[in-house]
């Protein structure tokens, strides 16, 4: 039987969905892009805010952004959250805090609140929709998710970016950025394969990595070197990488960012001048830069990518759209990762 695969991009506004079915050309493949799960629990639990409901919150650790803001004008408003232990995660990876915020956290909540599940993947959903058109979910799945890792006691974005830096200096392959067996500390990972047992999992950074070498141009381009920067909804990423391999990195919040930051971040990346204390200290992530990308040149072109790629409208770059969709870029990566962790090739990816 032909293999097919659910491919969910998960970001801080959207979640960027592809049904993979090998042998159809992937033009026709099944595409949505749909409110990310936060904004969706953020805007059931602003609802109960509104009509002065206490809420309770159940299911699993999901990404925060959206719900978490939410969470807390609840409180603010004098109203109740009561939480299960892992739908608490999300607030924070310390308990103790969640519990001086003011949330009361508990498996059996008093009766007459709004229960509330917290989850990054609503398949439920998904299969409800789809089947209006008489679509069937496969039993495959790729999912990517920002995940921080479990940082208590620390700095969540220095923690992230010590991962980042670890994975550079072990090598910088970008096969290792995809995960069937999730490592330590990627506890939002492992929450969602808990919810889709046997799902491949990476970061949404590096599957919109994967994504934009999807585009031909951009894959024979990194043969000899380039620079490819994801400016998403919530996290700007920009790497220097040769054919698969990552020798540079920096990360930032893309809020903070405008264009010409974010030029000036990737030059310096070329460069290999930017600092991690510059990035860290104008409330980004960080930078990290091989001391091996000294024997190479990533100056070839800048590839962009991501929702808000025009940031940087009028700059000489190459807007990457592999297959002509630039918002599944992430999942376009995603599918070929789950292809590539097998020692499979994926059919009708250019490049591969």
């Amino acid at each position: 039987m032909a293999e097919a695969i659910l491919a969910i991009d998960v970001g801080g506004g959207t979640q960027d969905i592809l049904l993979y079915e090998e042998g159809k050309p992937i033009e026709n493949c099944v595409k949505m892009v749909l409110p990310s799960q936060t904004v969706i629990v953020g805007n059931r639990i602003s609802a109960a805010t509104a009509r002065g409901e206490a809420v309770f919150l159940n299911g699993n650790l999901m990404g925060g952004g959206a719900c978490v803001g939410a969470i807390r004008r609840h409180l603010n408003a004098g109203l109740a959250v009561y939480a299960t232990p892992d739908a608490a995660l999300t607030i924070n990876d310390d308990l103790k805090k969640v519990e001086e915020m003011g949330v009361e956290i508990t498996a059996n909540p008093p009766a007459h609140v709004r229960e509330i599940a917290m989850r990054d993947i609503d398949l439920e959903a998904l299969q409800k929709a789809l089947a209006c058109f008489d679509v069937e979910l496969p039993q495959k799945f790729a999912v990517a998710v920002q995940d921080h890792g479990e940082a208590i006691g620390q700095s969540n974005r220095e923690f992230r970016f010590q991962q980042w830096r670890k994975f550079i200096e072990r090598g910088g392959a970008l096969e290792d950025l995809a995960y069937f067996d999730i490592p330590f500390p990627f506890t939002r990972m492992r929450a969602v394969q808990r919810d889709l047992p046997g799902a491949l999992l990476m970061d949404t950074g590096s599957a919109a990595i994967w994504g934009a070498l999807c585009d031909p141009e951009v894959a024979a381009a990194a043969e000899t070197g380039i620079t490819i920067v994801n400016i998403g909804n919530q996290h700007t990423v920009g790497v220097l990488i040769k054919g698969k391999r990552i020798f540079g990195l920096f990360e930032h919040h893309t809020r903070i960012l405008d264009g010409q930051a974010v030029m000036e971040y990737v030059r310096k990346l070329q460069a290999g001048t930017l600092t991690h204390e510059e990035v860290f200290n104008s409330r980004g992530h960080g930078a990290y830069v091989d001391p091996e990308a000294k024997q190479h040149s990533f100056a070839g072109k800048i590839v962009v990518t991501g929702p808000n790629r025009y940031k940087i409208a009028g700059e000489k770059v190459y807007l990457a759209a592999p297959f002509g969709d630039m918002m599944l870029t992430g999942s376009f990566g995603l599918i070929a990762a789950y292809y590539q962790k097998q020692g499979k090739v994926m059919p009708l990816m250019p490049g591969y």
